[in-house]
């Protein structure tokens, strides 16, 4: 099986021809230089939804209104999406970015800081929390991704599911999505994680999924370039409503 193709078709159904995947990561390795990938995006379909944008600054990509007054619940809205450790580089789409800074500092364990969260109070929707972490330390590396989402028989239970995928090649990343598709409330996400391509310098793949987004709801996109000799990563960001 060539998986490249499969990648793209996964790309090409689950973002390209898909209304609203809303906010979604993806880790994965480049295949134009010895650097890994951490790319992040917010959809929105709410004015108070579309009010933001990322502000990288060093290492750290967070969320930041446009408008202060025109946003409704900030503990769901503005937040760190992208922190490092030392050899650790964390990303999700809610405030549990530093539920597990904080654990991981403590020597706890990603599934110790999945414990302490729940799935995002927003009904009827109950938003999924999508969590990805890349380790790159000498005695490790390895990739882990999770996902809180609402029991389906009772919605004030969360359901917690890890994965622990294998590094993907290069020019291949594994991702999350918060959701199926559009809908009311909006169905989340299900099944594993996405096979997804990371073709390309850092500004092609953030290209790439700009124009994957459904133009209506996309609001802003990071790439995170994490060179595998130890040196700084970067962050390259494009916001909607900037310029």
């Amino acid at each position: 099986m060539d998986i490249y193709p499969f990648a793209q078709r996964q790309f090409d159904e689950h973002l390209k021809s898909n209304r609203y995947p809303g906010r979604g990561l993806v880790i994965g390795r480049s295949d134009t230089e010895a650097a890994w990938l951490q790319i992040y995006w917010i959809m929105g379909r709410s004015a108070s939804s579309q009010n933001r944008r990322f502000v990288a600054v060093g290492p750290t990509l967070r969320t930041e209104p446009i408008d202060p007054k025109g946003i409704a619940d900030p503990s769901l809205l503005i937040y760190e999406a992208m922190l490092e450790l030392p050899g650790r580089y964390l990303v999700s789409n809610g405030d549990q970015t530093r539920t597990l800074y904080e654990t991981l500092s403590a020597d706890g364990t990603f599934e110790a800081a999945q414990a302490q969260r729940q799935r995002e109070p927003d009904a009827p929707h109950y938003t999924p929390r999508i969590t990805g972490l890349l380790t790159l330390l000498p005695d490790e590396q390895s990739l882990t991704l999770g996902i809180l989402k609402a029991n389906p028989a009772d919605a004030a239970l969360t359901d917690r599911f890890s994965y622990r995928p294998a590094l993907p090649p290069a020019g291949l990343g594994v991702g999350l999505t918060t959701y199926a598709g559009d809908g009311n409330p909006i169905p989340c996400f299900r099944g594993d994680p996405l096979l997804l391509p990371c073709k390309g310098s850092v500004e092609a793949v953030l290209h790439a999924y700009w124009e994957a987004l459904n133009p209506e709801y996309r609001v802003a996109l990071a790439v995170k370039r994490i060179p595998n000799d130890g040196r700084a990563s970067t962050i390259l960001v494009r916001n909607r409503f900037d310029g």
